[in-house]
This record gives C-alpha cells, sequence and structure tokens, in this order.
C-alpha cells in the first residue's frame, strides 16, 4: 500500500484505501503500457525506415530496369526476409501493446469514475471535509483526477 494512505488512514475506511491503492495501481499499469507502446512504436518505424533504405540501396537501385531480377535478389539473400519479418513481428507487438494499453485506460477511467461517483458513500461525516486533502495528494503524486469525470 502507498505510503501517505497509510499515513492518511484515520481519515478513511479500509474500503476507500482499497479503492484508491487499485486506483493507483491501474494508473501505473496504463502508464506501463504507454511507455511500453511509445517505445515499441519507436523502434518499428525506425527499423522499417532503415529497412526499406536498405533494400532500397542494396537492391532497387541496381535492379531498377527488371522487376524479375529485382524480386529474384530479394528473394534469393535470406536476410531480407528476416528482417521483414522482425518488421511485421514488431508492429504486430505494437498492435497488440496498443488493445492492451486501450483496455488498461478502459478500466482505469471505469473505477476512477466508480470512485467519483461513490465519493458521497465512501466518504462520510466528518471524513468528508478531509478527503480534499487526500484528493490533492493523488493529483499531485500520481496524476489523478478525483473531482471530475471527464478526462
Amino acid at each position: 500500500m502507498e505510503s501517505f494512505l497509510l499515513e492518511e488512514g484515520d481519515k478513511m475506511d479500509p474500503t476507500t484505501k482499497q479503492l484508491l491503492q487499485s486506483l493507483i495501481d491501474r494508473k501505473s499499469k496504463l502508464n506501463r503500457y504507454k511507455q511500453l507502446h511509445f517505445i515499441l512504436f519507436s523502434t518499428a518505424i525506425l527499423f522499417s525506415a532503415v529497412l526499406f533504405y536498405t533494400v532500397y540501396n542494396m537492391a532497387v537501385l541496381p535492379f531498377q530496369t527488371s522487376i524479375f531480377d529485382l524480386i529474384t535478389f530479394i528473394l534469393q539473400k535470406n536476410h531480407f526476409i528476416f528482417l521483414l519479418l522482425i518488421a511485421f513481428s514488431l508492429f504486430g507487438a505494437v498492435k497488440i501493446v496498443f488493445e492492451k494499453k486501450t483496455k488498461s485506460e478502459k478500466d482505469y477511467h471505469a473505477l476512477r469514475c466508480e470512485v467519483i461517483d461513490k465519493s458521497g458513500d465512501l466518504w462520510k461525516g466528518e471524513q468528508w471535509e478531509n478527503r480534499h486533502k487526500i484528493y490533492e495528494k493523488m493529483k499531485k503524486s500520481y496524476d489523478i483526477n478525483l473531482y471530475h469525470q471527464s478526462k
């Protein structure tokens, strides 16, 4: 459990603590997927650009007169096919990570909206006055807005 949730333990009940901890975990998971998606996408684009440049200079320019000679040359060189397979695999990985990122974003947003909707039930009595301190800490430390449902 996050340290500030343990420090502020007397200001909230265990259910609220667990919900906020779950929200922090989902936000960190979302951030990991965003970072991984960016790295994989950048790598795939860079790798594909280098591959295109290499194939163009090594195969297309020397064999520009005959398409048949060009295709024969590329198919005879196994490393071109292997590098092309790596490029397709990178873009496949980008798609898979993008789907996981999208699912993680939906889960995070759904839980965040649930916490906002149920804030009246979670913060009862004198806890209601102290909730803004927790919300400010969540916003400042984890970039989680618990005041409004809009992203």
